[in-house]
């Protein structure tokens, strides 16, 4: 591998941080966008048709988010720069985001929307890679529990800006540009000269369908790395986006509020054992062990939530499930740079993996419809558990090696 080629220098811990706080930035731009002012913005001007506007609104965004990804993360490929794309994004994205707030029709704000997706990946998709060109191996597990704050932060920044009083309601998606921006701009100020020599050298060798040798570096270990972070993927997104209904079919006390306060409290448990957890797979040199024992947590959390019938449980087994998808979601996505090839595809093919965080917003619908209704949630549930179960399976095929 091109990373082995030479030695690879640990980066200063400032550099994490702001390369993480660059990540979180963008997670800042969506996550209250998408999950707050969208819909209220559609509730504005659908004139009735809200859900159906906000399904079409969603699924476009999707379709454009997943093939930008990969798009610029392929241009700054064959640019040889990042810094320049993520600075044209963070302008672009910056802009359209406030248009997309004003937008005065549903045919308009789909195509605000898209626009918008097209200025956020062409952010986003150079960060990730930019992390891949300058964190070595040996930090990556530590990046990985830094990359955990970015939808904790995006929670929080949703909560504060929806906040009665606070901020008119029409200068909310300025506002949340504004800290986008103000969280980005650090790494661009900053970053310049921190790419590793060791880590962009060319790799043309074929890539080997397993090795035993070095068992990260080969196709089976991306795909299995692949298919563990969608699976993993479906599961969360299908309580991230139906856990207001789950909850309320527990009890009428578990009402919006709630559900915000526990989404919230997940995050944030979440946040300092990703950090020492991906800092133990650094000193121990253990980069796949908690990827697999994070995905087995979060079946056995679903398992209790589809067995249990008691509030507290269930609950408490939302929590583990949460927290458990939460820190692996994070380390995986450090630990992906780990796996991947070539380092002169390397901003491609992490926007084929970004693809992981997209196609789940196309499946889960399909196994809710089929199974609340005839098993109610327990049997959504209990499917999930057994995806969460089989990534952690696939995992383990390659932490027993590695």
């Amino acid at each position: 591998m091109a990373s082995e080629g030479a030695p690879s220098q640990p980066q200063p811990l400032w550099f994490l941080l702001v390369l993480a706080l660059a990540s979180a930035g963008g997670a800042v731009s969506y996550v209250p966008f998408l999950t707050v002012l969208l819909p209220v913005r559609i509730s504005e001007i659908a004139q009735g048709e809200n859900v159906a506007s906000l399904a079409y609104v969603t699924f476009a965004g999707a379709i454009v988010a997943s093939l930008a990804n990969i798009a610029f993360g392929w241009l700054s490929d064959r640019t040889g720069t990042r810094r320049a794309w993520i600075a044209a994004g963070l302008a672009l994205s910056t802009g359209l985001l406030v248009v997309a707030g004003k937008a005065g029709s549903v045919s308009g704000l789909i195509l605000a929307v898209m626009a918008w997706q097209v200025g956020l990946n062409m952010m986003l998709g150079p960060i990730a890679a930019w992390a891949g060109d300058c964190v070595p191996d040996q930090q990556k597990g530590l990046l990985g529990g830094l990359f955990s704050f970015a939808p904790a932060l995006g929670a929080l920044l949703g909560a504060v800006v929806t906040v009665p009083g606070m901020i008119a309601d029409g200068n909310r998606p300025l506002v949340v540009a504004l800290v986008s921006a103000a969280m980005v701009l650090p790494a661009l100020l900053l970053g310049a000269g921190r790419k590793q020599p060791a880590l962009m050298v060319p790799d043309f060798e074929p890539l080997p369908r397993s090795r035993n040798d070095s068992p990260l570096h080969s196709r089976s270990a991306i795909v299995r790395m692949w298919l563990a972070r969608l699976l993993v993927q479906i599961a969360e997104a299908s309580l991230f986006a139906f856990l207001l209904f789950w909850l309320a079919s527990l009890s009428p006390r578990f009402d919006q509020s709630f559900s915000a306060r526990l989404f919230t409290l997940v995050l944030w448990i979440a946040v300092p054992l990703a950090l020492f957890v991906g800092r133990w797979s650094d000193r121990a040199g253990r980069p796949i062990m908690p990827l697999a024992a994070t995905a087995a947590l979060s079946s056995v959390g679903l398992a209790m939530m589809a067995a249990i019938d008691g509030e507290e449980a269930a609950i408490a087994g939302y929590l583990l499930f949460g927290t458990a998808s939460t820190i692996f979601l994070a380390l995986h996505s450090g630990q992906t740079l780990r796996v991947l090839p070539r380092p002169q595809h390397r901003g491609r093919d992490l926007g084929l993996f970004n693809l992981t965080n997209t196609i789940p917003s196309l499946i889960f619908p399909w196994f809710t419809l089929l199974l609340v209704p005839v098993f109610g949630y327990a049997g959504l549930f209990a499917l999930l558990a057994a995806l969460a179960a089989l990534a952690a399976v696939l995992l383990a095929g390659i932490s027993r090696r590695a």
